[in-house]
């Protein structure tokens, strides 16, 4: 029999151990709540120190910055000699001879001498108008002045005006437009829906330095074209390169639903010399045949084609109404109803072909060959182009 005997462990006092805990936290709590009603007094007596508070609320703080970018810069060049134009005309009101503005564009300032300045800008902003007034918006002031058209054509969809130079600051310098890059920046600078907009800027690039596009109902030719916004009241306006150098005048955008960014100007290599003929002569001379059209052939209908009696392959060409007297066309003996299909091995589909071809790669002088069609018989002529009378040019 074993002598040792268990110790057995007395069972826990439940009620020793939660005196153990409660009374601490009783305690705990009571301090803490002495502490606080304290607390104010004692911050208030200095016994307490309380340190500053930092905001983390940044504070503003004002700051100039410099712009002066490549365009800003070029924007400061070139700004002030884009105007203003604004075409009035007299009112159908037999009662009143009051006049108004009927349209509004853009103009570039190209030159200043002797106390005048010669202003470019497209034919369409003043066509038909009565008078046309040249607005000045870069100057503290602005100023409406009145300006004498020197000269307009249609064709090519400019007109040169000229002005008392008292509020013109600037000049613009025209650059070279042969040699622009597909990419290379573009301004356009005008004023979009009129004089409330004016002297905008919007940037963008050269999309196709060459474009050939059919610019109004005489001719195609080629034009810059770009996307950069053009709008309109910006016709007329400049189109610039970085250098501040007018390379284009703004003329036209497509406007259509989904399309953006399809701007068009006139190169101002292919304007400068109509420019100059403007302003010495008030006209743009330009080579004549002497004939006028009845349609492109594709226009007609199969019963007017039977009555042509061409071949069943021959389905493009420009018919011809009438002839001129003692006209080149006369002496090559051409004739009413005759139909030509091509200009110096050239295709011609359309009249707008046809005068594309004569204003842009023939000179007043030059001798063409005509191929044509008559009582279903190809044929040939030969001929030399003379200047078109002024009364005909927009033949």
């Amino acid at each position: 029999m074993n002598n040792i005997q268990e110790i057995q462990p007395e069972p826990p006092t439940h009620k020793k151990s939660y005196k153990k805990f409660v009374i601490p936290i009783i305690s705990g709590i009571t301090g803490g709540l002495l502490v606080l009603m304290a607390a104010p007094l004692m911050i208030q007596s200095g016994v307490i120190k309380v340190p500053p508070q930092s905001s983390n609320i940044s504070q503003q703080v004002s700051t100039s910055v410099q712009v002066n970018s490549e365009i800003t810069k070029t924007v400061e060049k070139i700004r002030s000699a884009v105007v203003g134009i604004e075409s009035i005309q007299k009112t159908n009101n037999p009662f009143s001879e009051k006049s108004e503005a009927t349209g509004s564009g853009s103009g570039i300032v190209i030159q200043k001498s002797n106390g005048k300045a010669i202003i470019v800008t497209n034919n369409h902003v003043i066509d038909n108008s009565d008078e046309v007034k040249v607005v000045f918006t870069a100057i503290d002031q602005p100023k409406t002045i009145s300006a004498k058209v020197l000269g307009k054509d249609p064709i090519s969809d400019l007109a040169v005006l000229e002005i008392d130079d008292k509020y013109v600051t600037h000049v613009a310098e025209l650059g070279n437009s042969n040699n622009l890059k597909a990419g290379e920046p573009a301004i356009a600078i005008g004023n979009p829906l009129g004089q409330t907009f004016s002297q905008s800027v919007t940037v963008g690039v050269v999309s196709s330095p060459k474009r050939t596009f059919q610019v109004n109902d005489y001719i195609s030719m080629d034009v810059i074209q770009t996307d950069a916004a053009i709008n309109p009241g910006n016709s007329g306006g400049a189109l610039v390169n970085t250098a501040g150098q007018v390379i284009g005048i703004n003329t036209l955008k497509i406007a259509e639903k989904g399309v953006e960014g399809l701007g068009f100007a006139i190169p101002i290599n292919h304007a400068r010399p109509i420019i100059e003929n403007l302003i010495s002569k008030g006209q743009v001379p330009r080579p004549y045949i002497g004939v006028s059209f009845l349609d492109d052939l594709n226009q007609f209908s199969n019963v007017e084609r039977a009555l042509l009696k061409l071949p069943k392959n021959v389905t493009d060409g420009v018919v011809i109404d009438t002839v001129e007297t003692n006209s080149p066309a006369a002496k090559a003996n051409l004739k009413r109803l005759d139909v030509i299909v091509e200009i110096n091995g050239k295709p011609v589909k359309t009249m707008v072909d046809l005068r594309s071809y004569l204003y842009n790669q023939t000179k007043i002088g030059s001798k063409i060959n005509l191929t044509f069609y008559r009582e279903g018989k190809k044929q040939q002529a030969s001929l030399t182009l003379i200047e078109t009378p002024s009364n005909l040019l927009r033949r």
